[in-house]
């Protein structure tokens, strides 16, 4: 199966979001996390942006790679580059005013990647996923 190398750049460019992402300061970010917590009140304790963030990287990488049947050890390397990428982001906001590399969020950032491979198993997903992608 050939592979387009138009997309490479769906991981390319969200890898370049999350960057930007990480490059505001602490304050700036603050007033996202408000409007999180009043729809979901429940779950302030755990960082939906990385782990979002991370689930749709780990989809556009899955495009990248040629769509939804992809192999498991396909899905472990997507997986790794995620994490490898995540580790660079938290080195980034090292550098970031009122930010700080944080392991959970990087926790966070792998179980996004790890959700979004393993929803690719699942048949309706794969299906539409082929259906939309294909």
């Amino acid at each position: 199966m050939k592979i387009s190398a138009l997309r490479w750049l769906a991981p390319v460019l969200w890898m370049g979001v999350i960057f930007w992402f990480s490059s505001r300061e602490g304050d700036e970010l603050n007033g996202w996390l408000p409007w999180f917590q009043q729809w979901f009140p429940g779950m302030s304790g755990f960082n939906w942006g990385h782990f979002v963030s991370y689930f749709i990287l780990a989809a556009a990488f899955a495009y990248a790679f040629g769509g939804a049947s992809l192999q498991w050890r396909t899905k472990t390397v997507i997986i790794l580059l995620c994490l490898l990428y995540g580790i660079s982001d938290e080195y980034h906001q090292s550098f970031v005013p009122g930010r700080s590399p944080d392991v959970q969020d990087l926790i966070n950032d792998t179980l996004g990647a790890a959700l979004a491979m393993l929803a690719l198993t699942l048949p309706p997903v794969r299906n539409g996923w082929r259906r939309i992608f294909s």
